[in-house]
This record gives C-alpha cells, structure tokens and sequence, in this order.
C-alpha cells in the first residue's frame, strides 16, 4: 500500500514538473521577422514599420511579461516587456507581434529600437531574470521590401525568406487541395471525373432498386404467413371445392334423420290423420247470418 502511494506522488510531481516547464517563457521562440515594410501589415496607429513575431511552441499558456527583448547583444534587457498587460499571455502554438517602431509610448507591443535594413539585425530574447537566453536570431543584410525572414515550420530550425508574409499566423500555410491538384494533373479535360460520377449514380440506383424489391418480397410472404395463420387453413369457398370428410359427415347426418322420421320401411312416407277435439255445432260458421235484404 505504502509503495502504491509512493508511485502516485511521484508521477504526480512528474507530471507537475512536465506541465511546468511546459508552460516556462523557455518554450518561446522568435519565428518570424520583416525588417523593411513598405506595403504590409499596418499596426494599432494605421503605421508601418519592421515587425518581431514570437511563437509559444508548447502545450501550455505562457506569460512573457518581464521577459526583454533585444537588438543589442551587450545590453540583454534593452526592451523590458511591460507587466499587467492580459495579451502577454500567450496561449498554446500561438503568435504575437512586436512592433520595432522605436516608440514603446505606443503600447506594451511597439519596442523602443528599429531594424536597420542596410547591415545584419541581432534579435534575441531574454527570461525575466535578463541574463537566461531564451532564443535568437541574426537577419542577413539586404532584405527586401515586404520580404519576411523566418521559420519554415513555425518553431524549427530552419529560416526561409517569405514572399508571402504571415505575420500573427502559421509560417506554413496550405493553399491548395493535394486532390484536386491531383485530379487536374491526371484528369485535365475531366472524363475520368464525370464517369466516376456516373458509376457512382447508377451504381447507387441498382442498389437502392435491389433493396426494396427485396423489401416488397419479404413484406408479401409475411403477409401470406399471417393470413394462413389467421384462418388456421385454405378457406374452402375459395378453391370452389368440399372435401371427401365434410361429404361423408353431411351423408351420415342424412341418413340417422332419415331413420327418425320415417317407419322401418325407409321408402314409405306415413302420414297420420289429425284429430279435432272441438263440436262443429260451436263452429264460427254456423253462427253466422246473412244480412237482410232491403
């Protein structure tokens, strides 16, 4: 029991430990960075200018408040990233935005240095304490206009450039139906498709065609089943037929009412005489008389 116990703690403080770290600042990781913006995302001023996208690459909410953000390698803690702010918080694989405008009076996300687009750009986060290294980037030199530098899956290793920026939003982005892709590559006028479609349909049809005429069938003999089990027999008036048994039985029955009616000679009919018990002189037609003549 005691060594039950024992097991329990501690996979629940490895578990704890997990989650904790987790969810530690450690886990973020700067993903994406546009160092000249021309024709891009604007900010909450309608303004546009270089931008630092961070993404939290665990499963667990992190706050990042505290933590400093530089582009200056001897002064780690050049940026504090302000504290109190609810939107520091940032939830599983997701992405915030930092605005190297160089005017941090603009909010907890506008930083106070800017990206230089005609030399390399340091890049780097601290932890809270200002001396952890959390993570850190070097951005060539010559970037393009509107031409981001980041991660080619968000949080790994490898940095590509982005025509298409994704700024607040998946490196990778899928803009296309491998399918469909699939389909105007082997099937480019579309028969193969429209046959598919019809093989389908009639296929279909046979089927649904197949099931209820099985459904009728079984629907008719149960019925049939039903009906002998009612009536226990074929109903004789409907074959137009008597049977050898009731033919017998009505002839013996004849024949014993036969023998009651008649004397012992079965051919010769009695007939008895019926007798009157009253007078013919107290008869009604006696008594009667005719009606004078006037």
């Amino acid at each position: 029991m005691i060594r039950k116990k024992i097991g329990v703690l501690l996979l629940f403080v490895l578990l704890f430990s997990i989650g904790a770290q987790a969810q530690r600042v450690t886990s973020m990781r700067i993903n994406e960075v546009l160092v000249i913006n021309e024709d891009n995302f604007v900010d909450d001023y309608g303004k546009r200018s270089g931008w630092i996208e961070l993404y939290n690459a665990s499963a667990g909410t992190v706050d990042i408040r505290g933590c400093y953000l530089t582009n200056d390698r001897n002064n780690p803690t050049k940026y504090p990233i302000p504290k109190g702010d609810v939107l520091t918080r940032i939830s599983p694989h997701q992405h915030v935005l930092f605005w190297a405008d160089g005017q941090p009076s603009r909010g907890t996300f506008h930083v106070n240095f800017t990206l230089d687009p005609t030399k390399e750009n340091y890049i780097a986060l601290y932890d809270a304490d200002g001396k952890t290294l959390v993570d850190e980037i070097v951005i060539p030199a010559k970037q393009r206009a509107d031409i981001s530098f980041g991660r080619k899956v968000d949080g790994e290793d490898e940095w590509i450039l982005f025509e298409k920026v994704t700024p607040s939003t998946n490196n990778l982005t899928l803009d296309s139906n491998e399918k469909i892709d699939n389909f105007k590559l082997n099937d480019p006028i579309g028969i193969g498709m429209t046959l598919t479609a019809m093989a389908v349909v009639f296929c279909g049809l046979i089927l649904l065609y197949l099931i209820f005429k099985m459904i009728g069938n079984l629907s008719i003999s149960a019925s049939k089943r039903r009906a002998q089990k009612a009536s226990g027999a074929v109903n004789s008036q409907e074959t137009g037929e008597i049977s050898g048994e009731i033919l017998a039985a009505i002839g013996a029955a004849l024949y014993e009412l036969d023998e009651d009616v008649h004397d012992i000679e079965n051919t010769v009919l009695t007939i008895q005489k019926v007798k009157r018990n009253y007078s013919p002189w107290s008869s009604k037609i006696y008594s009667l008389r005719e009606t004078p003549r006037k």
